[in-house]
């Protein structure tokens, strides 16, 4: 990677640790699954007037909408309402790559090497660890929710990776069309529209503005452009080259949500975002006995392995 490509690499992660931030904004006013809906409204409607749809089957397509859109953010954004800290959030998150090499693993029978299940062993105990650190200072539930939205995020990737789209941008693009109705009728039912309703009717103060910002952030900055962003990146490089980068993620969000929330992660959580961080980077490490010669910027790039794949492709949209 030249070292252009490795700073767009890295704008691409401060774009989305930063969303985090975006996120916590947003739901100071509009309840977490209507803020689902309305994220995913915002990216729909210009999706399908312009962008082709990608040439994949539905099946995978919905399949990829329902995991990545509906049951990671629906949990993502329940449990960062229910108090889980957004620097926290964006590193529990990072547990979709280990759940997507298990689930490879039982639902495509998916070979996986020893530094695999090795990188797996070291990130679940550094999740142990914050989860244990989490249920002591403020409930283990929202801890849960934002791991079941890593869970949901791994079905996304096996959707995704099924599809095998031609363009994955326009994939991410089209996913957005699946969430939005069925994000409002569960926010109706759940959340009521009473909720609903005070939480758009009070969105026109100035005090509602950081969570307009916030939205847009999540819609334009972090989707669309890292999102593009990153896409170009693997149009150049091999995945196991790029995948990596995303795990500067959580290390944004911490460090942002330490300086703008004041959030501050207790030591023994910063431990175990530190085992997660490097059993995540132990899993999708290329073999370099196995490593092709890179490809020319035209050409498609040929991912490494299952972890690696994963973490790139679907990373597309680490957006949370």
């Amino acid at each position: 990677m030249t070292t252009r490509d490795r700073l767009a690499a890295c704008i691409v992660a401060v774009l989305w640790g930063l969303n985090f931030i975006a996120i916590h904004a947003s739901l100071e006013q509009f309840p977490p699954l209507f803020l689902v809906a309305l994220r995913f409204a915002m990216l729909a409607v210009p999706t399908i007037l312009l962008v082709p749809r990608p040439d994949v089957p539905l099946r995978w397509l919905v399949g990829y909408g329902v995991g990545f859109g509906i049951l990671q953010f629906a949990f993502l954004y329940t449990g960062m309402a229910a108090g889980m800290p957004a620097g926290l959030a964006s590193l529990v998150l990072q547990a979709s790559g280990p759940f997507t090499l298990v689930l490879g693993v039982l639902l495509m029978r998916e070979h996986v090497t020893r530094h695999q299940w090795v990188g797996l062993a070291v990130a679940l105990t550094g999740m142990a660890i914050v989860g244990v650190s989490r249920f002591q200072a403020s409930g283990f539930w929202p801890y849960v929710l934002v791991l079941l939205g890593a869970l949901g995020w791994a079905v996304g990737n096996l959707s995704s990776r099924l599809a095998r789209p031609t363009n994955p941008l326009h994939l991410t693009m089209w996913m957005s069309v699946v969430p939005p109705i069925p994000m409002l009728l569960l926010s109706l039912w759940l959340e009521g529209p009473t909720a609903i309703g005070d939480s758009l009717r009070t969105s026109l103060s100035t005090g509602a503005v950081p969570a307009w910002l916030g939205l847009l952030y999540t819609v334009v900055v972090a989707t669309v452009v890292g999102s593009g962003i990153w896409t170009w990146l693997l149009t150049r490089h091999r995945a196991g080259l790029v995948a990596p980068f995303s795990m500067l993620v959580p290390v944004v969000g911490i460090a942002a949500a330490a300086l703008i929330l004041d959030e501050r992660p207790s030591p023994v959580e910063l431990l175990g975002a530190a085992l997660v961080v490097a059993g995540v980077l132990a899993g999708s490490r290329h073999t370099p006995a196995a490593e092709p010669p890179d490809p020319a910027p035209e050409e498609t790039p040929a991912p490494c392995d299952e972890m690696s794949q994963s973490a790139a492709l679907s990373a597309q949209t680490h957006v949370s």
